[in-house]
């Protein structure tokens, strides 16, 4: 019973959320789906770790499409072993894991220390800050440590195909029955962390920049410069 609950009904309890969440914010908070930036409270460490963070996420992201999507059977029907597809995995996960974890440690720590930005942000900013990390230490573990020994485990057998299960309506539950403990744990906060996205500044994730590489850049005028017009 407990098997169906967290491979069954806990990931449709907490994508619904996710959907009928975003719903709601877009049709009632739009003016919230951004995330505002705080680079003229402090500029030094967000240079560094905001690019760190992003473009870590991205591969991450693209990582995971590639292992957990994408069926095996389609990287052998065009002659990638699973020897190139495990070495390309732990490399570049590894990179992109490092990346991300790198990079919200940076803004974990100026969102702490430097006082405009903590008092500036809200409860909802340091949990989503604090939940990435966690599921990305989590993961980035994972292929470092675990993926990295030659009895790693695959979760394309497993995790992917029951991944996919969810989406077809057909739930394969008994497939993460016998995965590593790391792996249901990696899986299950990852899920909670979609079930909060909503609620939170990674709204934004959702929104494809389309239009960004265009628009005009946002003007700042400081406060003396604008009493020295009027005098």
């Amino acid at each position: 019973m407990s098997e169906i609950f967290w491979w069954v009904i806990f990931p449709y309890i907490t994508l619904v959320i996710m959907i009928v969440g975003l719903l709601n914010r877009f049709a009632f908070r739009q003016l919230t789906w951004a995330a505002p930036s705080t680079e003229f409270f402090e500029k030094k460490w967000l240079r560094i770790g905001s690019p760190l963070f992003h473009f870590g996420i991205i591969f991450a992201f693209i990582g995971h499409v590639m292992g957990v999507v994408i069926p095996m059977e389609f990287y052998h029907a065009i002659g990638v072993s699973d020897h190139l597809y495990h070495i390309g995995a732990v490399y570049g996960g590894s990179l992109a894991g490092i990346m991300v974890v790198a990079g919200l440690i940076i803004l974990l720590i100026r969102k702490m220390t430097i006082d405009p930005v903590r008092i500036h942000a809200t409860f909802a900013d340091f949990y989503s800050v604090i939940a990435l990390l966690i599921v990305s230490v989590i993961g980035t573990y994972m292929t470092v440590f675990q993926n990295a020994t030659p009895q790693e485990f695959d979760y394309r057998t497993s995790i992917g195909p029951w991944f996919r299960s969810l989406f077809y309506l057909d739930p394969q539950y008994h497939l993460m029955g016998n995965i590593p403990f790391i792996f249901k744990l990696h899986t299950l906060t990852a899920f909670g962390l979609f079930a909060s996205i909503p609620f939170t500044r990674l709204v934004h994730f959702y929104t494809i920049p389309v239009t960004y590489p265009a628009r005009s850049p946002q003007q700042y005028r400081s406060r003396s410069q604008y009493k020295n017009k009027v005098k």
